[in-house]
Parts: C-alpha cells; structure tokens; sequence
C-alpha cells in the first residue's frame, strides 16, 4: 500500500489502512504534526470506536472500547527514552494482551520486537501526505 493523499482524504485512507492491518501491532511512524494521531482516529472510527480519541502523548496508553466490546491500545511512545521505562508502564503486557495496540512513534522499539507487526509510514509533502505500508 501506498497512498499519497489530503487531509481531506484522510476517512478514505483510514479505510484502506484498516483493510490492510493483519497483525496485533500497529507501528506508525513519521515527523511531528504529520498526522499519525489524525489516521489512527480515522481507523478507530472505521473499527467501531465510538469515545473521543485523543493523543496519548501524555498519559502514553489510552485505551478504547468498540461498539462490540474490543478493546484497543493506542499508545504514544514520543516521551519514552529506555526500554526501561516500557517495562516500567507494563507495555509489554499491552502486546501480548491480543488486543490492537496502535503504536506512534513505533521506531523506538521496531528492533527489539519479537513478533510480526505492521508498519505505517507518513511522510509530509508539500500540499499532501504520503502514506507507505512497510510490513
């Protein structure tokens, strides 16, 4: 999958990015402001989810409820500086709960996961956005 699209467009690619999830773990990556909170508000949507998502940046793990009582995982690991501080948070648990675990800034720990994963890069552009299923 690759994507180049507008804010616009965004419910659209949050439909084709959800039919492309085969895995528990979602990793997206890519700059500051570049939309991956946006995407995955977009795909919670498409997933049923009907509470408000906000970023995670703060509190790190939100956690939402599908209209058929799934739990979802959207964790924000901006703030996260060692492996230390995701043992410290039970992240790991999170992973192998079996639930979607939505995972920004998912480059931090891409080389120490030791089960499959799907991987979304956003690349900003000047008018548009680009988005690149990598795994």
């Amino acid at each position: 999958m690759n994507i180049d699209y507008s804010l616009g467009e965004i419910q659209k690619v949050a439909r084709v990015a959800a039919k492309e999830i085969n895995s528990d773990i979602i990793l997206l990556s890519g700059e500051v402001g570049v939309g991956k909170t946006t995407l995955i508000k977009e795909i919670l949507k498409t997933l049923k989810v009907n509470d408000n998502v906000n970023s995670p940046t703060f509190p790190i793990i939100n956690e939402y409820l599908t209209r058929d009582k799934k739990i979802i995982y959207h964790i924000d690991l901006y703030r996260i500086k060692t492996i230390d501080e995701l043992h410290s948070i039970g992240f790991f648990e999170y992973l192998d709960s079996k639930n979607l675990c939505f995972i920004e800034w998912g480059d931090i720990i891409e080389g120490i996961l030791k089960v499959d994963y799907n991987k979304f890069l956003i690349v900003k552009k000047k008018n548009f956005r680009s988005i690149k299923m990598i795994k």
